[in-house]
Formats: C-alpha cells, structure tokens, sequence
C-alpha cells in the first residue's frame, strides 16, 4: 500500500492513498489526485502502477515534475521520496512489505518468563531526570585544574547541544519551541538581539516568528534586518559570520546592518530534511560575551567566532527538524479530521436519505388515503412515518451523545426498574418476530447512584442490537440478567442472544462510531454511544461468546451507595 502526503502547500495535511492503476495529479477536477496549487499545471504528472512498483511520469508540465531535488520525465519512487509539482511538496511511502531492502525475515527472539530477582541482579540505575550524568562524569573524571579552555568550551557547547534536543523533543507547539529556543540563546551566547524568521506556506516570503532583545527598551523599536545577509545565506545555504560589517565589502554600505552601527552578526540558515524553512538571525552591537557556567573566563570580552557560527547552525538545524515534525503531526491530525468528516458524512447522507424515503413513501399513503378516504391507508403510511421520524431521531441524540462532553446526572435509581422498562418498550418489537425475551433481575440490587435517563439509553441501544442479530431466527432466544458483584463493589447487566454472534476480527473495532454488522440497518452509532455511557459512569462494556451461541454483551456498572461517591 502506497501513500502521498502533502507536506508544504495548499494542500498541507491531504493523504492520499493510491490505489488505482494510474494516478493523474494535477490542478483540474478531474484529476484523481487535485491539487489547489496556481503553479500546478492542469494534468501536470501520472503514476502507474508497475508490477507493485509505483513510476511517476511527468506529463509535458509547465513547470516540470522533481523528485529528491532532481528534475526528472520519469523515475520509479521509493519510500520516503519527496515529489516537487510546482510549490506543492508531497511525500511518497510505501508500507508493502515487499518494498526493496524491507524484508528481513522474521525477528527470532523470545521473552521467557524467570525467577530471578530483579534487586539482586541489578547493580546500578540512573533516573530519568539525570540525564545530564554524561556531563557530571566529565566534570567527576577531570578535575577542573586539568580541564583545557578546548575541553571546557567542547563541554559547554555539548551542554547546549544536549538541552537544546530536550526542547525540541518536549513540545509540539511551534510557537513555544522557537521561544524556547530563542531563551536557551540568551542564555548561552551574550547578543543583543536575536530573530527567527520562517516561510509561509503559501508564499516564499520570510516572516518574523519569534523577536527578543537584551535590552527590554530597545524591544519596542523595530528590529531591520539586512535583506543583504538574508539573500545571501539562503542563495549558498551557508551560515555566515561577520565581526566588523562597515568594513565587510560584501554589504551594501546604504543597508540597515550599517545604519545600525552592528557589528557582530550570526546568520544561520535553518535545514530540515525537506529544505530550508527559516533562518535564525543573530547581533550585537559590541562584543559577544561567552555565559557557559564552567568557563572561569566568562567574564572577558570575547567577540562572535567560529564556535558560535557552528553551534548556532546546529541549533538551527534541530530546530528546523522540530518544526517539519510539528507541521507533520499537524498535518497528520488534520488529515484524520477531514478524513472522519469525510467518513461522517457519507454515512449520515446515506442512513438519511433511507430515511427520508421512507418518509416520502409513508407520506405518499396518507395523501393517498386522503384522496380515496381511506383510514386503512392513512393509518399505514402514519405508522411508516413515525417510525422513519423515530429513526432519525435516534441518530440525532446517539450523534449528540457522541459528540457533546456530559457529567451524568447521578441520582438514587433502581436498575432493576430501567431495565424492566426497557424490556416492556421492546415487547413490541419482539412478539410479531416471535423471539423469546426472557428477564432475571437479582432481586439484592440495592439502590444506588446513576444516570438513569443514559443508563436506559444505553440498555436499550444494546438489546436493540440483540434484537436485531436474531430477528432472522425462527426461535430467537434472549436472556438478559442483573447481577450484583459484591467484590468488586459493582452491578453487571448480562444480555445474551442466539444470533449468528461476532467475528473474532470485528470484536476490537465494533464500539467505534460507524463500525457495524447490520450493513443497512445500522448506522454503527449505537455501541459507541452505549460504551461513552458506561465510562462516564467510570464503568465498561464487554463483548464475549454467549452460551446461547450468539453474543454477550456485559454492561459493567459501578455500586456508587453515596452521592459523595458519585461526585
């Protein structure tokens, strides 16, 4: 199975899994795969299926076709290829197991159960908040006598390396990882101020993400940036140093680093894996001044150097890895949204459009019987109708229950009672079936504390199913029996039926929403809402084999004696 996933465009957060023999991809609608991109051409490349094999093939575009950097007429794709077509840049996966160099045969190793004892055998641990021992034991083996200024500068800058990849691991929020970042700077390296510009998706237009200067007075006036130094680094994806711009001929004399008097610059250029997102701009106006805590020379003034050059570009390059991964996840997240709207709807259009069918066949009746005054006639399409507006009625609360956040109202019930109630209401239903409903309640139930409005909702979601699952039967059975289960301090509603049961390879999907084995029947709604029910009542729901050959259903109710306990 093979995917696109936009990474940078219009389309950011699309997935697309490719199916079909040839795939065209392209701006018109009636390209399998559109993209909503103006530098896209109309059928702009297609990919055919070779032998398992997924080949891409540039269709005479504007704009051409690139694949990994390179412009290619066609190439054959590989896992983790990033595809170029105009500003829109999508990668490819493959997750067949067959992809070439993903086979390794089976992984032989077994975990065997023992008795040895694990205080005995271990002789040493470190917690996970000492992560930094690699740097304590540095400091341990060398006294600070014998510590060369290399060795104490190498340790300083393997410090900020270290807590630069722990901000970068702790956050998916791309505002307060550049923050982040801009703070671990200051606290490092002595600027007086320091900017991190990144691209817009949809523009190539470098905009300001995250601005700080030393001095709080100065941060109220604009900070210019020479377009210069900008153009520059991102033309030879080089960072850059300069310790005396008046007398660096590569700058424009009239630019805004010299009317600013700065002299110290640090421009890095931020690389991720998909290309260049950013640039993290730093300068002074005097000397950098080095704050690394186990530098005794901290005090002396020291101008920017290679050191800080190299260490910025590798904070730059995490930090550019971080920002892929959060638009990744964001993407990812958005996917999964629009892919469960997708999913909702398609379900809901059709389950309504059976409904309003049904509707406009009821309402056909009565304007029919009306017509040849015909009670009999009215009276039928009347019943059609009803049930249709109970149908929908019942998807609309089950979506409500679904959807909407809700504390249940707790008060002193008898379950006994809701589930006498519910059995009466579907007796309706199961005699003209001729099913065999039978209802053993524990009479040691006391009362106690639940929503009874929810708790018969779900009940009755559940025994409508059992209804359901054998109303094809001749003899449909279904028992259903109230326990108290005093060990574990709870209540347990049993619901057997004789139906044909669950496949073992459905039991893991069937309570969530839309998942069903009534194919036009069910809207898949019902076991969902009935297992958000229960765990709001901090209870649950099982599903084994029932003993009467089809399913049971086990509705897991916690024994709450107190509105203290229930609060």
């Amino acid at each position: 199975m093979s995917f696109l996933f936009v990474i940078r465009g219009s389309d950011q957060g699309c997935r697309f899994e490719i199916r079909e023999t040839v795939v065209s991809i392209g701006r018109e609608m009636n390209n399998i795969f559109q993209l909503h991109d103006p530098e896209v051409s109309r059928k702009h490349a297609e990919i055919r299926k070779d032998n398992r094999q997924d080949i891409i093939y540039d269709l005479k575009s504007s704009n051409g076709l690139f694949v990994n950097g390179k412009r290619v007429q066609s190439t054959l794709l590989h896992s983790g290829d990033q595809i170029q077509i105009g500003r829109t840049l999508l990668l490819y996966t493959k997750t067949d197991s067959e992809e070439e160099g993903s086979s390794q045969g089976a992984v032989n190793v077994q975990i065997d159960s023992d008795a040895m004892d694990p205080a005995a055998a271990i002789i040493a641990s470190v917690p996970k908040d000492e992560g930094t021992w690699l740097f304590e034991s540095i400091s341990e083996g060398l006294s600070e006598a014998r510590q060369s200024p290399w060795l104490r500068k190498a340790k300083g800058h393997l410090k900020m390396m270290y807590h630069t990849a722990l901000v970068v691991s702790q956050t998916l929020d791309t505002d307060r990882l550049l923050h982040r970042i801009i703070d671990l700077i200051f606290d490092w390296v002595h600027i007086d101020r320091a900017c991190i510009l990144l691209f817009e998706n949809e523009s190539k237009n470098l905009v300001p993400q995250v601005f700080r200067t030393r001095d709080t007075a100065e941060s109220q006036s604009p900070m210019r940036i020479s377009q210069t130094i900008l153009d520059y680094v991102l033309n030879t994806e080089e960072g850059i140093l300069t310790n005396d711009a008046s007398l660096d001929d590569r700058w424009d004399p009239g630019a805004s680093i010299l009317a600013d008097s700065i002299r110290d610059v640090i421009c890095v250029p931020m690389q991720g894996r998909y290309g260049t997102i950013g640039v993290i701009y730093l300068d002074s106006f005097g000397t950098g001044e080095s704050q690394e805590p186990d530098d005794p020379e901290k005090e002396q003034s020291r101008r920017f150097n290679r050191d800080h050059l190299k260490l910025m570009g590798a904070i730059a390059h995490q930090a550019a890895l971080a920002v892929e991964d959060t638009r990744y996840y964001r993407g990812m997240l958005q996917a999964e949204r629009l892919a469960a709207v997708g999913q909702t709807v398609a379900v809901l259009s059709h389950d309504i459009k059976n409904i309003l069918q049904g509707i406009t066949g009821g309402s056909f009746l009565i304007e029919k019987g009306l017509d040849e005054h015909n009670e009999e006639l009215i009276s039928q399409g009347w019943r059609i109708v009803q049930k249709n507006q109970g149908l929908i009625s019942d998807m609309v609360l089950d979506m409500l229950a679904l959807s909407k956040e809700r504390e249940p109202a707790f008060s002193f019930g008898d379950i006994n009672q809701i589930i006498n109630d519910a059995v009466e209401l579907m007796q309706g239903r199961v005699q003209p079936l001729e099913i065999s409903l039978s209802w053993t309640p524990d009479d040691s139930i006391p009362a106690f504390c639940f929503d009874s409005k929810q708790m018969a909702r779900a009940i009755t979601n559940v025994l409508t199913n059992a209804i359901d699952a054998v109303a094809e039967q001749e003899e449909g059975k279904i028992e259903i029996t109230s326990k108290l289960n005093e060990a574990f301090g709870r209540v347990e509603i049993t619901i057997d039926d004789s139906g044909a049961g669950i496949p073992n390879e459905q039991k893991d999907q069937l309570f969530r929403p839309f998942q069903t084995t009534k194919k036009e029947q069910g809207t898949g709604l019902g076991l969902a809402v009935t297992q958000k029910i229960l765990q709001e009542h901090n209870g649950n729901v099982r599903l084994t084999n029932s003993p009467l050959g089809g399913a049971r259903f086990v509705l897991e109710i916690p024994l709450l004696i107190s509105e203290g306990e229930a609060a």
